[in-house]
């Protein structure tokens, strides 16, 4: 699990942290903290793979660090 890219972010509209991780579909959590919301999303991609064994549907492979173009 801690191979997925994670992705925290402050949301203004919100007031709290996201916390994203973009190759488990829709797996995304928020805390007032950047730590918890890291410790929220580790919690949700756990329970998303957990789901996607439970259904029979593939896990996609951690892609790694992602390349940044401007």
């Amino acid at each position: 699990m801690d191979r997925y890219e994670i992705i925290i972010f402050w949301s203004n509209e919100d007031q709290t942290f996201i916390a994203e991780a973009p190759e488990l579909p829709g797996c995304i959590a928020h805390g007032p903290t950047h730590q918890e919301a890291l410790t929220n999303v580790k919690d949700a991609m756990s329970q998303w793979i957990d789901t996607a064994v439970q259904l029979g549907r593939d896990i996609p492979q951690p892609l790694g660090r992602r390349l940044m173009f401007a």
